[in-house]
């Protein structure tokens, strides 16, 4: 089989023959994890956002993000909030 992707010009991957897993998986034991460097990377790129804006970077620890979003209403139901709540906006 690799003589076969030798000839078909697939040289670069040759060494993927017989091998199950996905190409990026890594040992837990023996390097850090994908989630970590990803993690890694945002913190990264946040702290350089922050700087660009003048801002100083935020302690370490975990970013909290939102996860989900929802409608919780929308408009006014009735005249009586309408009008209530032009009645807060003039004042």
């Amino acid at each position: 089989m690799i003589e076969h992707c030798w000839q078909l010009s697939l040289r670069d991957w040759a060494h993927m023959l017989g091998y199950g897993g996905h190409f990026s998986t890594k040992s837990r034991h023996y390097s850090t994890t994908l989630g970590a460097m990803r993690a890694a990377r945002a913190r990264h790129r946040l702290d350089e956002a922050r700087a660009h804006e003048g801002l100083p970077p935020l302690p370490p620890g975990p970013i909290a993000r939102v996860g989900s979003w929802q409608v919780i209403g929308t408009g006014y139901r009735t005249l009586a909030e309408e009008t209530w709540a032009e009645t807060i906006r003039s004042a």
